[in-house]
């Protein structure tokens, strides 16, 4: 029995207050419940993987699972199909895509397949995906050579963009496209191709357009005739050119080349045949003129 007189404190301990306190706090409850419990777990963890022998055997397992799942019918690929691309460019994929069927889809890096087939310079844009039914499907599309280039190697097809997108055996079989030459002219394809389109009357005359010093181009025509175009405003100096020739039959007379590449005073240097004609009818001026 307490003594008279004496109550009981019903104020908690120091240290009970102190833990009361804690357990208030929210970091210290997620460190009882969430943190202390992970930490517990993750060193057995560690020191049970400590072992080199149970590290293989977890391992063993793991592949032996995956190897399960992987082989199963409904995730193998038996076969590849190419769409969108022409012979050549299909066999090229399938020479640089040595792949031995069947394969799991999970040993199938599509990415990197991408990668690969899109190095190609024919090729514009591909996109690869498994099928269903187990088809590796790829599908291509191609690059549109628009013109040849003639180069030491031999005629390349250049798309609009100035990519080669193959090698021609012979210009007879491009009879629709045309041609160019020189060094650097793939980095000019679109103005070359404006030039043809501004060429108008000459078409049928020109043989093909030449890059000079990496900078400007001649067109070349027939009866071994150029026109020296500038550096810049090419193809409104090609036009000047025809516009002379239509209104004074300029092109159709003894003239090796047209020099456009001062606008402001163009000049033209005659044929050998057409200076030995001018010189004897200068000759036979002077004579009349003398008698």
């Amino acid at each position: 029995m307490q003594p008279l007189g004496l109550r009981s404190d019903p104020a908690p301990s120091r240290w009970s207050y102190r833990l009361q306190r804690l357990m208030l706090t929210p970091f210290f409850r997620l460190c009882l419940r969430v943190l202390l419990p992970f930490s517990i777990v993750a060193g057995a963890m560690i020191v049970w993987l400590s072992d080199q022998d149970r590290r293989d055997a977890l391992l063993l397992v793991y592949n032996d699972i995956r190897t399960e799942i992987a082989t199963r019918p409904e995730f193998m690929v038996n076969a590849m199909a190419i769409d969108g691309a022409s012979r050549g460019i299909a066999e090229d994929i399938r020479e640089i895509m040595p792949i031995d069927f069947p394969i799991s889809s999970f040993d199938l890096d599509l990415d990197e397949i991408q990668e690969r087939i899109s190095g190609l310079p024919a090729v514009a844009t591909v996109s690869v995906r498994v099928r269903p039914g187990g088809i590796l499907q790829i599908l291509v599309a191609e690059r549109d050579p628009v013109i040849l280039w003639r180069t030491y190697a031999g005629l390349a097809l250049v798309d609009v963009e100035g990519y080669v997108t193959g090698s021609a055996r012979a210009r007879a079989l491009f009879p629709n496209l045309p041609l160019m030459a020189g060094a650097g002219a793939e980095r000019h394809v679109a103005e070359a191709i404006q030039l043809y389109a501004a060429a108008g009357p000459l078409s049928e005359r020109m043989r093909g357009l030449v890059r000079v010093g990496e900078r400007r181009w001649d067109v070349v025509l027939d009866r071994e005739q150029r026109i020296l175009l500038p550096e810049f405003g090419a193809v409104q100096a090609l036009e000047r050119v025809i516009a002379l020739s239509e209104a004074q039959d300029m092109l159709e007379r003894n003239l090796l080349v047209v020099d456009m590449r001062l606008l402001a005073r163009p000049t033209i240097r005659l044929a050998e045949i057409a200076v030995e004609e001018w010189w004897r009818i200068s000759q036979i001026s002077l004579g009349k003129v003398h008698q």
